[in-house]
């Protein structure tokens, strides 16, 4: 299988065939907003555009298909599966965790942060944050555009499977954000919106209002175990030490990985336990997939397709063992 110049008529009817779906079932049950469309319009061209371009959508199918299933958990909202625990976790986090303040009564680490903030931490935090899908997408397109397929694909695959275990465990178990019992209390408020917590004083000093923005999109609050922002640049950092990355790769990642730890804690977006159960939920994807999933006869042949079908075709020229230029 390979990507000629133009699509197959097979190639062109599963393409607007999938992104029409995807838009009939957002419209229909999540409601459109004006990224949708835009995102339609912008992933067909490319598809269309040229053979490169093509070969790059398919290569983002993984993050595509990420993007589509966080969206449309909004049609069902966990907390209409499982009852929300706040008590439950917040005990568990003081008990495994809990820091004596001043006078002597004990408090989770986020209200103990709640209580020592700084400028400095506040600011870091932000840059932390704000790195947590951007910088592993940049990641995957320097393996893809380097021509390290293999390396991208089980990247961005184990970056998609990871995301589905994540989203298994917040129905399986809804749990409320450390702010949220800081602002409300012990008892779910359903249909509550998002809110910045922590991630507010980085809005407030640089007057960006990006935080602002992102969480008030933010239709279900009760998914914070596992914590994905805790697992997303360390699925990056696993590829990174597996398939040798440049140091200065392997650096910025792990320095970022830890920032986002700390950060969800610091900000109240996230208890510990959710930070670790979201270093679990990457472990756990890249040890099925790599050692349960490519075991499979079947998953070899299907990745080496995929891999021959997106692969960066490079023009240069060389001499092959006969002395002919090529």
């Amino acid at each position: 299988m390979s990507a000629s110049a133009r699509p197959s008529v097979a190639e062109s009817a599963v393409a607007v065939s999938a992104v029409a779906l995807w838009l009939a079932v957002t419209a229909a049950c999540v409601g459109f907003r004006p990224e949708h469309p835009v995102l339609a319009v912008v992933i067909l061209a490319l598809f269309f555009a040229s053979a490169p371009s093509r070969r790059l959508v398919v290569a983002l199918i993984p993050f595509i298909l990420f993007g589509i299933s966080y969206d449309w958990m909004n049609i069902v909202p966990n907390y209409t599966v499982n009852p929300v625990d706040t008590v439950g976790i917040y005990n568990a986090e003081k008990g495994l965790f809990g820091i004596a303040g001043a006078d002597g009564t004990l408090l989770t680490p986020n209200e103990f942060f709640a209580l020592h903030t700084s400028k400095v931490m506040d600011f870091l935090a932000g840059i932390f944050y704000l790195c947590w899908v951007p910088l592993p997408i940049a990641f995957g397109l320097y393996l893809y555009f380097k021509g390290r397929t293999e390396a991208y694909l089980h990247f961005a695959i184990v970056f998609l499977l990871v995301n589905l275990i994540g989203f298994a465990g917040y129905y399986i178990h809804p749990a409320a954000p450390p702010w949220f019992v800081a602002k409300y209390g012990f008892e779910p408020i359903l249909g509550t919106g998002g809110d910045t917590a922590g991630l507010g004083a980085f809005d407030a000093m640089t007057g960006l209002g990006i935080f602002n923005g992102l969480y008030a999109r933010n239709a279900n609050v009760f998914a914070a175990v596992p914590s994905l922002h805790s697992a997303y640049t360390l699925v990056a950092l696993l590829y990174a030490v597996r398939y040798r990355a440049p140091r200065a790769w392997t650096a910025v990642l792990a320095v970022v990985t830890a920032g986002i730890w700390f950060t969800a804690v610091y900000t109240s977006h996230h208890y510990i336990i959710d930070v670790l159960s979201g270093i679990a939920c990457a472990f756990a994807g890249f040890a099925v997939f790599e050692f349960l999933i490519m075991k499979l006869p079947g998953a070899r042949r299907f990745m080496d397709r995929y891999a021959a079908y997106v692969a960066v075709r490079r023009h240069s020229s060389s001499i092959d063992n006969n002395g002919k230029r090529s």
